[in-house]
């Protein structure tokens, strides 16, 4: 049991990331039934421009600062990369897919494929072909939610490390990253549902010729739909490095294509599911990677079950193609006379 927490908390962690940016490829399906191939590298792009933001104000991998200063270079570089994601993502909305909006729907999907290659080649010129580290400016802490004392969370510098092995150990990295995700998440339900924007957007998801007949202005809820998608996928490229530690230029088609399995095992074009579908990803594949190595311990499977974790969600993702292609929340979707 304490092993499954511990798994569910890393697993959290992961899932939360995807979501984020699970919610950019859901939101432009919902508006113009696109699937963005190109959102994931976007997602890589903010975790570079994170670097680069922390860079500009003089953070190394040796700097240590605390207090306002910490929440400062904090709020700064997680802004930087998330109005740098969204201006890239409004670029590439109006230069790659407004002309092909009333083509053939192969032609925007192989748009959208090779914006994913020239970002990703971005990415290479910009910080090579390895690891960048990603400096780790916000201070680890560990606290151990399990066995609950007193002594196990306060003072905060006290580890679990030194603890014994049935322990569920959470990290200060783990709870900002969740608490930023979450606050995100429901930033964005609250526009969606509460604001003009958010009833404009909704209305051209409907019906995109009978909102423009209202007034809507179409293709600026469409600009403002890849705007907001890509800042979410700045932020979580912020996460990513705050949580790892490092990042690299393919990570984007990784984190990317786990992040549209999440989109549709939600419902493609349900923003509370693609949150869900992101966080039960996470947990999915946390689990599988906890699966031990047949080879080494007799049970479990070959090389352990880290090696599987991909085969583990792709096989979910056809599970679901075939039982219930909706989603588990099901497809948002209007019925037109």
């Amino acid at each position: 049991m304490i092993h499954f927490f511990q798994v569910l908390t890393i697993g959290l962690v992961a899932g939360a990331i995807y979501a984020l940016i699970a919610l950019g490829y859901t939101m432009v399906y919902g508006i113009i039934e696109l699937i963005n191939f190109a959102h994931g590298d976007i997602f890589m792009i903010g975790s570079m421009l994170s670097i680069a933001a922390l860079t500009l104000m003089g953070v190394t991998g040796s700097s240590h600062p605390t207090g306002l200063a910490l929440a400062g270079l904090l709020i700064v570089s997680c802004l930087f990369a998330m109005l740098g994601c969204a201006v890239l993502g409004v670029l590439i909305e109006r230069i790659a897919y407004r002309p092909l909006r009333n083509a053939p729907r192969l032609a925007p999907l192989i748009s959208a494929i090779g914006v994913s290659l020239i970002l990703e080649d971005i990415g290479k010129l910009w910080n090579g072909i390895n690891f960048v580290r990603f400096p780790q400016i916000f201070p680890r802490y560990d606290y151990c939610l399990w066995p609950i004392s007193l002594d196990s969370v306060f003072p905060p510098h006290v580890t679990c490390l030194a603890k014994p092995a049935d322990t569920v150990i959470i990290t200060s990295n783990n709870l900002l990253d969740i608490i930023m995700a979450v606050v995100l998440m429901i930033a964005l339900q609250w526009l969606v549902s509460r604001t003009k924007l958010g009833r404009a957007m909704r209305a051209v998801a409907q019906d995109r010729e009978a909102a423009a007949l209202m007034g809507v202005n179409v293709d600026r809820v469409i600009s403002m739909t890849f705007f907001i998608g890509a800042a979410l996928a700045g932020a979580a490229g912020f996460i990513y490095g705050l949580q790892y530690g490092n990042t690299i230029y393919s990570i984007g088609f990784d984190y990317g294509l786990v992040a549209f399995i999440a989109a549709v095992l939600g419902g493609i074009g349900n923003i509370r599911g693609a949150m869900l579908g992101g966080l039960f990803i996470g947990v999915i594949e946390a689990m599988t990677s906890f699966i031990p190595d047949s080879n080494v311990y007799g049970f479990g499977l070959p090389h352990g079950g880290g090696a599987w974790t991909r085969a583990v969600i792709f096989a979910i993702l056809i599970l679901i193609l075939v039982f219930r292609p909706s989603g588990l929340l099901g497809q948002q979707t209007p019925e037109k006379v």
